[in-house]
């Protein structure tokens, strides 16, 4: 018998997620185009699962040239965009080769371009930075940048040109967001080509998208159609989305401390009193944090109790007493459906959904349910 942990990926629930956040988007901007970010394998859920939950979707976002390939043998035929662009010269056969768009944030990715025949025109996306500092051309020289992309696309080198830039706060602060949308539309006012913004956060900001600028719109949400939530203050629930990823277990000890005995490396948590604690096959090997101190939710036999003592490799302890018929062989829900958000967890361990979701190991199986309904 394989070792009880395990992943359920709903893609039931991808689906839903994907089409609230769609009628979200397009209740304040018509005609809007959505596109999935599915980078890091799908935020951990695997790209099969990414591509029939997010089938309705107008277009994908990701990195890796491996999975934009296995996109494509999975029968993906629609928009295909690689986040960060090229890296080198021999990439670009890759891209043509598969229909990949590519995301333009430097320089010398525009001398490649020049200095290259393509078989194919290339779909481009010309980066430009508002205030994140991360990718981009700077304000002052994006319209040089801009023009050179358009002089490529006169010589049949790319397809279509949009324009896109990334928000740093959408999640926390609009006066920052508010200040990057005005210097993106100042910077970009007349320039042809659609328009691409909008992350998770800046998506199910209602009325935002009205702000994003001249020409066809597309947003780019990612994690919140995994049903995790972008925002510290509001959970995904509140929000109409569904965990797409659960990660269960189930009790394989349980015994009594007396007040005062240590559990665990370190014995960081003693007894206060007399108590039973279980024992999870599930630990930081699996992609559980490792840093999830004691309370950190957790659901057994359907109860909602607490993580206590150190996480290790491979097992867990939880608190007992709110359980007491609990013993070995009673389910476990370390997040998602029936048990915490993923958010929960992440919040009590000092990090975010985005971080557990993609962490989750390859030693981990998983079940995917299909929109279909089967497993």
């Amino acid at each position: 018998m394989p070792r009880p942990v395990l992943a359920t990926i709903d893609a039931r629930a991808m689906a839903a997620n994907l089409d609230t956040v769609s009628r979200l988007a397009r209740a304040t901007l018509p005609g809007v185009s959505v596109w999935a970010v599915i980078k890091a394998r799908g935020y951990g859920h695997g790209i099969q699962a990414a591509i029939e939950g997010f089938a309705q979707a107008d277009g994908l976002a990701l990195l890796d040239f491996d999975e934009a390939v296995q996109c494509r043998e999975l029968g993906w035929r629609k928009p295909i965009l690689l986040l960060e662009g090229f890296f080198e010269p021999a990439d670009l056969a890759l891209v043509q080769a598969h229909d990949l768009g590519i995301v333009i944030h430097d320089s010398g990715q525009l001398d490649i371009l020049e200095s290259m025949h393509l078989e194919r025109p290339v779909d481009a996306w010309v980066k430009l930075n508002t205030g994140m500092h991360r990718l981009g051309f700077q304000p002052e020289e994006y319209r040089h940048q801009y023009a050179r992309a358009l002089a490529l696309q006169a010589r049949g080198q790319l397809g279509q040109v949009g324009r896109m830039t990334h928000f740093a706060r959408a999640d926390d602060d609009p006066a920052t967001t508010r200040a990057q949308l005005a210097c993106f539309r100042t910077v970009t006012a007349g320039l042809p080509g659609p328009v691409s913004v909008c992350n998770s956060a800046a998506t199910l900001t209602a009325g935002l998208s009205r702000t994003l600028g001249e020409g066809p719109q597309v947003v780019r949400p990612g994690v919140c159609l995994y049903g995790a939530s972008p925002f510290s203050s509001k959970s995904a629930a509140s929000l109409g989305l569904q965990p797409a990823m659960t990660l269960s277990s189930v009790l394989i000890s349980a015994h009594s401390l007396q007040a005062g005995e240590g559990i665990g490396y370190g014995h960081v948590y003693r007894a206060p009193h007399g108590m039973r604690v279980g024992i999870v096959a599930c630990g930081y090997a699996d992609g559980y944090p490792r840093h999830a101190p004691t309370g950190t939710p957790v659901q057994v036999a359907g109860v909602r109790t607490r993580v206590v003592g150190r996480i290790s490799m491979d097992m867990l302890a939880v608190d007992l007493d709110p359980i007491p018929q609990a013993g070995p062989g009673a389910p476990v829900v370390l997040w998602g459906a029936g048990g915490p958000s993923v958010d929960e967890v992440a919040a009590a361990s000092a990090t975010i959904g985005y971080e557990l979701l993609v962490a989750l190991a390859p030693r981990v199986p998983r079940r995917v349910v299909s929109v279909a309904g089967t497993g």
